[in-house]
């Protein structure tokens, strides 16, 4: 556990990357000549399927997104990866280290997935110049 974050903090293990199982299918959004290529394959042999581009218009158990700070507005990103989300499904925001390029503040995402109805539950780091963030969904309240 981060003590500071109130998260859990982990290193990514290539034999359960991500924590995603086989047959998930997985939507990767932001891709480019920048990400951790050893982390795709590593998705791609523990759930058995590709990653599905951005461009996939069908149901999906997880959503992978390679964001970097000049990339735009995450909020818009994530409401939008969450229409193809199915019930229970994860998203994974994965941003550059500290001091990289790119790099985008913890605050930031967190500010983001509040404003889409999530929350970060696990940082991890996933590669030598990549972080990563699990956002759930919220939890409802019985009425």
């Amino acid at each position: 556990m981060n003590a500071h974050s109130g998260k859990e903090s982990r290193q990514v293990s290539p034999d359960d990357p991500l924590g995603l199982k086989p047959g998930f299918v997985v939507q990767e959004i932001g891709y480019d000549d920048d990400v951790d290529f050893d982390l795709r394959e590593a998705i791609e042999m523990a759930t058995g399927n590709e990653l599905e581009d951005e461009d996939y218009d069908d149901v999906t158990d997880a959503a992978l997104i390679w964001w970097r700070d000049e990339d735009g507005d995450l909020t818009d990103a994530l409401v939008d990866t969450l229409a193809l989300l199915e019930d229970g499904g994860v998203v994974w925001v994965l941003t550059p280290k500290p001091g990289r390029p790119g790099y985008l503040d913890s605050a930031e995402i967190a500010e983001a997935a509040t404003i889409a109805g999530l929350h970060a539950t696990t940082s991890v780091s996933v590669g030598l110049d990549w972080s990563g963030t699990r956002l759930a969904a919220r939890g409802r309240t019985k009425r």
